[in-house]
């Protein structure tokens, strides 16, 4: 059994964020020590997954001691980084980072990327997109830049045609034709695949798809591509720690060789290495 601390956070309210406070309830700052250990925090799937085998099989020969925390939002691991809770997060794309530290006034900093998680478009009810019916409903996710992402998603599938320029700040709005008349349902990224049952179809983070049982690879009617696709997801660490050794030792790590095939071996195309 891992020996990995879980948090489970309820999701925040963006506007509403308090940075002074500790995400992970301790008065240690986890960044300013370098001789301790580097704690990370991560989404269970498969960010954490990845980190827990680092942790089990390179971390000890690399003379890393790493400490991984599990978040269930998109939110909390930014702010536990920012306020030191953590000394780095992964878990997110570089267009939401640029997004978060805009609106949120953080100073977080890309580090490497290390893999990408096509987005999906997944139903119970209907076996291909162009299936759908008029006025079907879709859920998609409620953050600035994964909403762009599902709706560029389906803009590039036909289902629907954008103003041109919007990229990954796309909204609703943004939509010049939509011949199926399709229904939009904004919610919190975690929950667009419970809402499967409720809606016609959803577009799903591919951690979350996983973690739901899902195999993006097999069972999304549409799939984000791989190829030059700007999403991938990155180690990151508040901007001034990205020399700390155990950042760096952490970034060769995950980007090494064992990694990649770990990466192909466990997820089978629905997570695919960056390096």
């Amino acid at each position: 059994m891992r020996n990995t601390a879980k948090i489970t956070t309820a999701v925040l309210a963006a506007g509403a964020l308090t940075l002074g406070l500790s995400a992970c309830g301790s008065d240690k700052d986890a960044a300013s020590d370098t001789s301790g250990p580097l704690v990370v925090a991560a989404s269970p799937v498969p960010h954490a997954e990845i980190l827990n085998f680092v942790k089990d099989n390179l971390a000890e020969k690399a003379g890393l001691d790493l400490e991984v925390k599990e978040f269930t939002d998109y939110v909390t691991p930014n702010t536990a980084t920012e306020d030191g809770s953590v000394g780095a997060n992964y878990f997110q794309t570089q267009p939401y980072l640029d997004d978060f530290n805009k609106k949120n006034g953080t100073h977080i900093v890309s580090v490497v990327d290390v893999h990408l998680e096509p987005l999906g478009l997944f139903s119970h009810k209907v076996k291909k997109a162009d299936a759908l019916k008029s006025g079907a409903t879709i859920a998609i996710p409620n953050d600035t830049v994964n909403e762009g992402r599902a709706l560029q998603l389906l803009a590039a599938n036909g289902l629907l045609t954008l103003k041109d320029g919007v990229g990954t700040s796309a909204t609703p709005a943004d939509i010049t034709d939509n011949p199926k008349k399709l229904k939009f349902k904004e919610l919190e990224a975690a929950q667009t695949p419970r809402s499967l049952d409720d809606v016609d179809a959803a577009v799903v983070n591919g951690n979350y798809a996983i973690e739901a049982d899902l195999k993006p690879a097999e069972d999304a009617l549409v799939l984000e591509e791989a190829q030059d696709n700007p999403n991938s997801n990155l180690l990151a660490v508040k901007e001034g720690q990205e020399n700390d050794p155990r950042v760096k030792k952490l970034a060769k790590l995950l980007t090494s060789p064992e990694v990649k095939k770990f990466i192909e071996d466990t997820y089978a195309g629905s997570v695919l290495a960056s390096f």
